[in-house]
């Protein structure tokens, strides 16, 4: 089981990226997708949710209208497409797969709960400068 992010970057506010999460050894379409950030000195926060059960979504409310994520399943690869890049987006960003998520839907309370995601990947650096 592999998670690969990638994507990340350093851009000026206002900017944009694309991060892609690249998965290979599981049944993609059993889990929900989704993408947590950590900043220096501060606790892993989720930031956007992808169901391959419902299609569900979810968002942080300091993303929404910003970023929009989407799932190709054919190619097991989850996009986030982040704009309008505040300094304050800047973190590493990690994408993480669970079952329980996706069988409740990324609309559940729990959807951003860490300790339901069995598989994690990597993290991709975003820095976003003023």
């Amino acid at each position: 089981v592999q998670l690969q992010a990638s994507g990340g970057g350093l851009v000026h506010n206002g900017g944009s990226l694309k991060l892609s999460c690249t998965t290979s050894g599981f049944n993609f379409n059993y889990y929900a997708i989704s993408w947590f950030r950590q900043a220096p000195g501060k606790e892993r926060e989720g930031v956007s949710c992808i169901s391959g059960h419902d299609g569900s979504t979810k968002y942080a409310d300091s993303v929404k209208g910003r970023f929009t994520a989407s799932r190709v399943n054919g190619q097991n690869v989850v996009h986030l497409e982040a704009n309008g890049l505040k300094p304050e987006d800047t973190a590493v960003y990690f994408c993480a797969a669970s079952i329980p998520v996706a069988a409740a839907g990324c609309t559940s309370p729990n959807a951003f709960l860490q300790v339901l995601y069995e598989e994690w990947g990597q993290g991709t650096q975003v820095t976003v400068s003023s």
